[in-house]
Order: structure tokens, then sequence, then C-alpha cells
């Protein structure tokens, strides 16, 4: 049926695209927003800096283990209802989210919202990648990645804004009409490309991915407050790498493997998912430990500190569909490398001038990170794709999405933990102590962002 499929530039792609993309959208609104009103939850429901950071990190992991279905749901349901199951499942969470008496189902609502991103993130991409003209796979991958890259720079900002004048349960309130909109536009343009086909799902497989990821995540959140060296942290990590072996072994001598890991045999793509994996890491790094560092060292209130992510996040956002031209026209290796190159620039500043930095100060910098941001991001997951057979992409597909987000949310968990770290030695002054951290947590992303040129350097080779 693929072959079937006429490929066009019609209404009804880009209001397929638009349908699925808010779904990822409302998603990271909601995770951005959150962020800002961490000092606040904390508050409101008497938890600590670590505890309160599981509003974005358990969004982030539920989004990596559910994402590692969507190839077989890809081949086993129609592409129409499994965005209704995404919509519905988002909107249960997000009314959850509106009403919950307990930061318990708070966390709840969180983890339906990131069940139904993780079916509709790689359902927006496949949709591109199946339906969109070849010669325009680019530009339409820049339109989609815009959709979601939109998010962060609304999300702070409005979401600071609701904190300080009607409370933040009004976040998850307003993404309810945005939600109704998407579910009828999804149910209105979504078509099927590809033929239907009969699959076992791998539960044993599944089981192992999903213990390794946790594993993985519980150890960088419990780091923070048991350190690096902990028995039970070092423990955790250990059942991780050990788990995740398993899964490997077990995917390559099975016929019907949850993920076909043949296609990490591919040099360039395993090198394009580790670019940007780094890259998400960093993105997630910052987005945390910049409206935190405002509010708690600086002084400044939840719409203030939104606010400065807003500028960078505008421009990386139009940047998106402008890089993908870039990549359609002169290919993957210029637009990625100049990006690589920005995100350098923007950490290389933040460990350089954090310590006397202003609102304004702050801001600038991240103008220069989301300018790097735009030109590699959506270019990586391209380029990445156009090196496996066509019958792998939707394997591609999914491993890119799922690492993205479990890199973020390990991002989020770690730079949190970097940045309470010295808490233990300044226990009467948080701002003190979240200056030290957040000075570390920039040490650690302008390292990881020279790894990042240095992969995507190899990874756009010919």
């Amino acid at each position: 049926m693929s072959e079937e499929f006429e490929r066009k530039l019609d209404l009804k792609l880009m209001l397929s695209i638009i349908a699925a993309g808010l779904m990822s959208f409302t998603g990271v609104v909601i995770e951005t927003a959150m962020n800002v009103t961490f000092p606040t939850l904390m508050k409101e429901f008497d938890v600590s800096l670590s505890t309160v950071q599981w509003i974005t990190t358990g969004y982030l992991l539920i989004l990596a283990i559910i994402i590692p279905t969507s190839a077989f749901l890809k081949k086993r349901f129609r592409s129409k209802t499994l965005f209704l199951a995404a919509n519905l499942i988002f909107l249960t969470g997000t009314i959850l989210g509106a009403v919950s008496p307990a930061f318990s189902i708070l966390l709840f609502g969180r983890i339906l919202q990131g069940m139904g991103t993780g079916i509709a993130l790689p359902l927006m991409f496949n949709i591109v990648m199946e339906q969109a003209p070849k010669e325009k796979i680019g530009m339409m991958m820049g339109a989609a990645t815009l959709v979601v890259a939109m998010a962060p720079a609304v999300g702070p900002s409005v979401g600071g804004m609701i904190v300080n004048d009607f409370g933040w349960r009004m976040i998850f309130v307003t993404l309810i009409p945005i939600l109704i909109f998407s579910l009828i536009c999804g149910l209105t343009s979504i078509r099927q490309s590809s033929a239907l086909e009969e699959h076992k799902f791998a539960w044993n497989l599944y089981f192992l991915l999903a213990v390794s990821f946790t594993c993985f995540i519980l150890a960088s959140s419990f780091a923070g407050s048991l350190g690096w060296t902990d028995f039970f942290v070092v423990g955790l990590f250990s059942a991780s790498v050990i788990v995740m072996w398993i899964f490997c072994k077990k995917s390559t001598n099975t016929a019907e493997p949850l993920i076909h890991m043949e296609v990490f045999k591919n040099f360039h793509f395993s090198l394009s998912v580790m670019g940007l994996l780094l890259l998400q890491f960093i993105c997630l790094g910052i987005g945390f430990f910049i409206p935190n560092f405002a509010q708690i060292v600086l002084g400044e209130n939840p719409f203030v500190a939104g606010c400065i992510l807003l500028p960078g996040c505008l421009l990386g956002a139009m940047l998106a569909p402008v890089s993908g031209k870039l990549l359609d026209k002169f290919g993957a290796r210029k637009p990625i490398l100049i990006g690589c190159f920005f995100v350098i620039v923007s950490a290389f500043c933040f460990n350089k001038f954090l310590s006397a930095a202003d609102v304004m100060q702050l801001a600038a910098i991240y103008v220069i990170f989301t300018l790097g941001q735009g030109f590699t991001s959506g270019n990586t997951m391209v380029s990445g794709l156009q090196r496996l057979r066509g019958e792998l992409k939707a394997d591609g597909n999914a491993i890119f999405n799922t690492l993205q987000q479990l890199a973020g949310a390990i991002g989020t968990a770690m730079i949190s933990t970097v940045v309470s770290m010295p808490q233990e030695n300044f226990p009467n002054d948080l701002a003190a102590a979240t200056k030290v951290g957040s000075q570390n947590a920039c040490l650690l992303l302008l390292i990881l962002a020279v790894v990042l040129f240095l992969c995507m350097y190899k990874a756009t080779q010919d």
C-alpha cells in the first residue's frame, strides 16, 4: 500500500502533521511550563526539588517507554485509531492534572500525558516520512519540528504568567481547547499510507527495555541525595546496563523484535542518534536550571523566569523549517555543524558569565543555544534516517524518538542532581547552593557540547 499511496503536499497532509504535532506541542508546553512552577509546587505539596522534578522526569520516562512500541503499533493499527487513543489518553491526564488534590495525582496525570505523547510523536514523523513528497521531506520535517519547537517558547512565559495571575492549575485547563482542536483535525485528515500487518508484540523484550530505562532514570535521580558512588545508585546503573545488554542480545535472535537492532550497524545512523541524544540532554538541562536559577538565585518571579527562554525559543522555532530547506538544497553537513558550533558557544558563555549574569544576559546566551538547536535538531534526525533502508525507517524513527525522550529525562534528572548536590555544603542558603550547582551543571553541558560536535562531524561525513 505504501507504493500505491500518492505522495503530495496538500491540506490533509498539513492538517495531519498539525493534529499529531499539537499533541507533542501540548506535552512540551506543559513540561516547560511546569518547570517554572517548581518552587510553587514545592511549597504547596511540601516536596523537595529532587521530588518535584519527577513532574518532568516521570513524563519523559513514560515517553521513552511508550515510543519503542511505535514501530509495532504502526504496523498493527490504523494511524487514525492510534491518534484517537493518544488524544483521549492525553486529555484524561490533562483533566487529572487540573483537579489534582495531591502530588501523586498530579504525577499520575503527567504519566498519562506521557503515554499520549509517546503514541502521537512518532506518528507525526512517520506521516512526514511516508506521505510527504521526497524532495520536500527536509522542509516538511522542519515544519513538523516547528510545531513542537514552538512549545518551549510558549511554555515558560505563559506558564509563569498563569501561575502569577491564576495559579498553576490553569496551565492544564488552557490546554483542553487545543487538544479538542487537535482531535477534530486528526479525525478529519489523517490518512492510511501503509498496509496493516499481523505481528505479535514482544512483551518479554518490552519488559526488559522498560526495566532498563527505569533503573537508569532512578539511578540518575537518587544520585542527587545519595551520591554517585552509593551502593544503591551504582546497583541501579549496573542493572540498567545488564538488562539493556540482555535486551539487545535477545532482539538480535528473535524473528519479530520490538525494534530491529541492525539499524545500529549503520555507523552514520548510530552517530546521528548519539548527537541528537546529547543535544536533547543539553536542551532539557538548560531548560531546567535557567528558570530555577532565575527564581532561587536572582529572586525573579515565575513570569520573568519563564520569559528568559522566550526569545530564544521563538528564534529556534522559526529556524526549524528554514534549516530543513537548507538540508534539501545543500545537504545535512553544513547546517548541522554550524548548529553544533553555536551550541558550543552558548555553553561556553554560560560557563563564563553565569555567576554574574542577569536576566537579559541569560536570555541572550539562550538565544545562541536555540540558534544552534534550530540548525541541528531536525536535520540530524533526517540525516540519520536517510542512511537507513526503507523497511528500517520506522525502527529508526522509534529509536530516535525513544532515546531522545530518555535523554531528556536523564538530562533533567542529572542536571537536577548536579544543581542540588551543593545543598549539603550550604544547608541554610538555598540560593548559594543553587548558584554553585548551576555553575557545575554548565561545565558538564560544555563538555557534552564538544562531544556533540565531534559526533556530528563524523556522522555527516560521506
